[in-house]
């Protein structure tokens, strides 16, 4: 069993003995209970299952590229990443004004065992295939100039 962080204190527990007290393991139980059932719960809506097939595919992705290839609603694809990141089963990190999305790294072996199972089943789920769409977004993210630019129209003053 992992270090469990003591609930009730080294008085009940006593320092240095070898066993750990009923109230610790029940403490330590309940948040790894807490975890799993945040975990399913994120798993239960078929958008979050489309989003982690789509991450495990291609690494990682942000909300503009989820938005795309799964024709959600940028709020909608925000909201279903973060119920992920969450639940532990997505991390993130930032790369300037973006913000990637990625599997987690398994702090436990419960959560390691899901990811593992998740990538299993996910791999034969049909998702869109946007790898050559991918790299065309990503190029233009990260070279602006060469992305055609929208030009606004002028507006003129009329002069009487």
């Amino acid at each position: 069993m992992p270090a469990i962080a003591r609930a009730c204190g080294p008085r009940s527990c006593g320092e240095g003995q070898a066993g750990v007290c009923l109230s610790c393991i029940t403490a330590y139980t309940g948040i790894i209970m807490l975890q799993l059932t945040q975990q399913f719960k994120a798993l239960s809506e078929d958008v979050r299952l489309q989003i982690l097939a789509l991450i495990f595919r291609h690494g990682e992705l942000c909300v503009c590229e989820v938005e795309r290839f799964l024709e959600i609603s940028q709020s909608k694809a925000s909201r279903h990443l973060r119920y992920l990141l969450n639940a532990g089963l997505l991390q993130d990190r930032r790369d300037g004004l973006w913000v990637y999305y990625h599997p987690a790294e398994p702090t436990r072996e419960e959560q390691r065992t899901l990811l593992e199972m998740l990538r299993r089943v996910l791999a034969d789920v049909p998702v869109p295939e946007v790898a050559g769409e991918l790299d065309e977004m990503r190029a233009k993210r990260c070279h602006p100039a060469a992305a055609p630019r929208e030009v606004a129209p002028s507006r003129s003053k009329v002069s009487s």
